[in-house]
C-alpha cells in the first residue's frame, strides 16, 4: 500500500469508491440546492445567503458561513433586499454593525426553499448520533490540521 505523499500510485479500488461517493455526494447536494433556488427565482448563493438570514445575524457571519469576502456579500445581500426577502438593521448593542435579517416574505421563501431541498438541508438524516459522530472523527482524520481562517 502506498503512503498518501506518493501520488504516483493510484488510489485502492476502496478509496476510489469512497471518493467516488463523496463526489456523488456533492452532486446530489449541488443539483438539489440549485433546483431550490432557481425555483425562488435565486442564485445558489443568493439561496445561501438568506438562509443564513433566517434569524438576524451580522453581515460578517453571512460572508463567514458563505466562505466569502464580506464585500462580496454585499451585493447579494443588495439584491435579496432589493426583493423584500431580507432587510439591514443596526445590532442593538453596536450601531455600527449591520444584521441581516430575513422579512416574512424572504421566511416563506426559506421555508419553501427548506422544503424543496430536503438532502441538503440534512445530508446526514440517515444516521444515528453515534454515526455522525464517528464519521465526523474520520474526516477530521483525513482533513488533516485545519489552519486558521
Amino acid at each position: 500500500m502506498s503512503s498518501p505523499s506518493d501520488m504516483s500510485t493510484p488510489p485502492d479500488d476502496l478509496s476510489a469508491r469512497v471518493v467516488g461517493l463523496f463526489v456523488a455526494i456533492n452532486r446530489r447536494y449541488a443539483g438539489e440546492s440549485e433546483a431550490a433556488a432557481a425555483a425562488q427565482d435565486l442564485t445558489p448563493l443568493q439561496a445561501k445567503a438568506l438562509l443564513a438570514a433566517a434569524e438576524p445575524v451580522p453581515m460578517r457571519a453571512v460572508a463567514d458561513k458563505l466562505h466569502a469576502e464580506p464585500s462580496n456579500i454585499t451585493a447579494v445581500v443588495d439584491r435579496l433586499e432589493d426583493r423584500g426577502l431580507v432587510e439591514r438593521r443596526a445590532a442593538p448593542g453596536d450601531r455600527r454593525v449591520k444584521l441581516v435579517a430575513a422579512t416574512d416574505a424572504g421566511q416563506s421563501a426559506i421555508a419553501e426553499l427548506r422544503a424543496a431541498m430536503p438532502f441538503a438541508t440534512d445530508p446526514l438524516a440517515a444516521l444515528a448520533t453515534e454515526q455522525r459522530e464517528t464519521l465526523r472523527e474520520l474526516l477530521e482524520l483525513v482533513a488533516g490540521p485545519q489552519q486558521p481562517a
